[in-house]
């Protein structure tokens, strides 16, 4: 499978709807459930090395609409990492003290330090999201946002900070299905609510500010990669590929060890 196709290229031409949701890139449902074997392995190993060679952090961020999958997505394509090596942040609705500070220092906060794998469960991107579907912010000042956060990006970069970022594109058919799916799955029940069929109502909104977001914010530093949702197994196959193989790109190596004198050598 070829992750250039997912990814949205720097400068060009982008539509949201000609994105298919529901794209599997002709990889069957038991090839992707091998490969995901395969791809915890590796992970696990990559890992390893990133955490031992101490020279760049990798950022996760997903964003999507509600019932995406970015839950599942931590939990499947990250299941064999170690969890001193990992930081999850969900952002939720802004606290006091984070609506006294500028949107992006709460991100700031959470970006992951050298040798560590950051994933952020909804991001700073909200704030052109959100603000846009409900006219929060005034369109001029949302405007300057979009240059803020590529810049905010450029710089973690510049700072050794790898960001890989995904969409997470489910249809409005898949969405309403999974929001029918958790009222009557006891399991899932709690994760109902009624905002969420309340943001249901924008949907169409939101796939457009997702477009706008997209076209404008993914930079050859900080690529945006649109994965096809409406298969969960896909979705993870797909991510858990893109991971693997942009950390096999970093061409890591365990650094030697320090030089340590033996006790008869000090005799």
């Amino acid at each position: 499978m070829d992750i250039r196709h997912f990814r949205v290229d720097p400068g060009r031409k982008f539509k949201l709807d000609k994105r298919k949701p529901d794209d599997t890139s002709r990889v069957s449902k038991p090839a992707a459930a091998k490969g995901m074997r395969a791809h915890g392995e590796k992970l696990s190993g990559l890992q390893n090395l990133l955490y031992a060679e101490h020279k760049r952090a990798l950022l996760i961020v997903l964003q999507g609409m509600d019932a995406a999958g970015k839950d599942g997505t931590i939990k499947h394509v990250m299941s064999g990492v170690n969890p001193q090596g990992c930081n999850v942040t969900s952002f939720k609705q802004p606290t006091a003290l984070e609506l006294d500070h500028d949107y992006l220092w709460r991100i700031h906060a959470a970006v992951p330090a050298r040798g560590m794998i950051g994933i952020f469960n909804r991001s700073q991107y909200e704030d052109v999201l959100i603000t846009r579907v409900h006219k929060t912010v005034p369109a001029q000042l949302l405007k300057k946002r979009y240059a803020e956060i590529n810049a905010f990006e450029q710089m973690l970069s510049d700072n050794d900070v790898y960001i890989l970022k995904f969409f997470l594109h489910i249809s409005a058919e898949e969405q309403i299905k999974r929001f029918n799916q958790r009222m009557t799955d006891p399991a899932k029940n709690w994760k109902s609510s009624p905002a969420d069929f309340k943001e249901r109502e924008f949907f169409d909104q939101y796939q457009e500010a997702y477009e706008e977001m997209l076209v404008r914010c993914s930079t050859k530093s900080a690529p945006w990669y649109v994965i096809p949702s409406d298969h969960k197994w896909f979705r993870n196959y797909a991510v858990a590929e893109t991971v693997v193989r942009t950390m096999e790109s970093f061409k890591m190596k365990f650094p030697e060890a320090a030089h340590i004198e033996t006790a008869s050598s000090l005799s």
